[in-house]
């Protein structure tokens, strides 16, 4: 008689697929999207500073970051603070919400001139927060750029002012 089963004590090839296809699914629930709506999150507020005017850190201001931390032509994500710091050039530090206005998921990345949401795709300028890229679905009306968060340098330090 022929053995047309798995061996006892070997893994059988629809074992293993069926594991994959669970780790897969338990790995994909976490970015799920429930109770989707047509209506956009309410915008984050912007972290707290000490009010003090753009470009002039008072004794009191937040300091979020120092300059070596953000690449020229790059960013840095404060997760936390829901903040992302950009350096679209030399010496200029932009502040921009780290919450995607699509469907307020925390951005994931700043590369080639953009900040990135993995959420849906979206992809905004690291130069004024614009959207370089929208999510697929969204109609020209729904791509809100990242709010800008006032920001300042003093020396080494980068401060949210705003």
């Amino acid at each position: 008689m022929t053995e047309t089963g798995p061996r006892t004590g070997a893994t059988s090839r629809r074992h293993v697929l069926v594991l994959g296809a669970a780790g897969v699914a338990s790995a994909a629930s976490g970015c799920a999207v429930y109770g989707v709506d047509d209506e956009q999150p309410p915008a984050a507020d912007p972290p707290a500073g000490d009010g003090a005017p753009e470009g002039e850190a008072g004794a009191g201001a937040d300091v979020v970051a120092s300059t070596g931390e953000v690449a020229v032509g790059g960013g840095l994500i404060l997760a936390d603070q829901q903040l992302v710091i950009t350096q679209p050039t030399e010496g200029d530090f932009r502040g921009f919400s780290a919450v995607c206005t699509h469907q307020g998921c925390t951005v994931s990345a700043v590369r080639d001139g953009t900040i990135d949401c993995a959420c849906h795709g979206s992809r905004y300028s690291i130069e004024d927060g614009s959207v370089v890229q929208a999510a697929s679905g969204l109609t020209p009306e729904s791509r809100d750029p990242l709010p800008e968060v006032a920001v300042s340098v003093d020396g080494d330090q980068i401060s949210v002012t705003g």
